[in-house]
């Protein structure tokens, strides 16, 4: 059976692996496609589309935009995108400028707080990298503040906790514009980490899809594969897609392996075609 893999990470955005090496740990596990789906950036593209090519891996480019939602997290991935396009591009920057100021204004509770992180040093490195809340937490963790990354935002950057500032995000509508733009189509990421009840994530589902989103990821690492499955039918019912992924992002989350989702189970070719199907529609469409 072909594995594949439609929700991944590299260090473009908050992945353990450089793209190269995350395409050769995709080849070395035999998987046959995987996306690449960084959080908000589409810097590693380039560089995983050239080694999945050396590789012989079909290589689908991606991207994870964090839509503004409330009360859980609303994730938007957008496959099949040009990554040269100019309004995903404009809005990827405008997200990385945001994320800068963030991270300094995180940063300035963390030095009146008196931890021990070279902030002025982080802040500069911030400039010119994709630094989140996870690298945050790393670096908290390395100066002996918490015990690992999840204790870190437990203690102090998770909702609630005193060094937390909201996420500066997209409004859906121009989420779902700005990968119409790059020629992709838009999932709905591991759903449940919305927090709304099965009767709101039906009437999302619905308002969405007349919004343009067209497939749900139901199949996610965090949740049981049974709820997985409740989320294919819905999807289902709807005349929505369905995909499936790892979420890879290495070591730090061991739960998420490459090629494998929701029970452990290895990521099957049918989300792929799926996928491919209707990118396929999309571009019949324009055409």
């Amino acid at each position: 059976m072909s594995q594949v893999d439609l929700h991944t990470h590299s260090t473009a955005s908050d992945g353990e692996l450089a793209p190269a090496a995350l395409i050769e740990k995709a080849r070395a596990l035999g998987l046959s496609t995987i996306a690449l789906t960084d959080h908000d950036t589409v810097a590693g593209i380039v560089e995983a589309r050239g080694a999945a090519a050396q590789a012989g891996i079909e290589f689908i480019p991606g991207i994870e935009i964090e839509i503004d939602f409330e009360p859980g997290e609303f994730h938007l991935l957008g496959y099949g995108i040009d990554p040269g396009s100019p309004q995903l591009l404009e809005a990827t920057g405008r997200l990385a400028g945001a994320r800068h100021e963030r991270n300094a204004a995180i940063l300035e509770r963390i030095a009146a707080a008196g931890l021990p992180l070279d902030t002025a040093k982080i802040v500069a490195l911030s400039r010119e990298s994709y630094i989140g809340r996870p690298h945050l937490a790393d670096l908290l963790v390395a100066a002996r503040c918490a015990r690992n990354r999840q204790d870190a935002f437990d203690r102090y950057l998770g909702k609630g906790r005193p060094f937390y500032i909201k996420k500066s995000c997209l409004p859906l509508e121009e989420a779902l514009s700005v990968i119409r733009a790059a020629g992709g189509v838009a999932v709905v990421a591991h759903p449940y980490s919305l927090f709304v009840s099965k009767a709101m994530l039906g009437k999302f589902f619905s308002l969405w899809k007349e919004m343009g989103v067209c497939g749900i990821e139901a199949y996610h690492p965090t949740a049981k594969y049974g709820q997985c499955a409740i989320l294919e039918r819905m999807a289902r019912e709807r005349g929505m897609f369905v995909t499936a992924g790892s979420d890879f992002h290495g070591k730090a989350r061991p739960e998420c392996g490459l090629g494998r989702t929701a029970g452990n189970m290895p990521i099957e070719r049918r989300f792929r075609d799926e996928l491919v199907e209707a990118l396929a529609r999309l571009s019949q469409n324009r055409d």
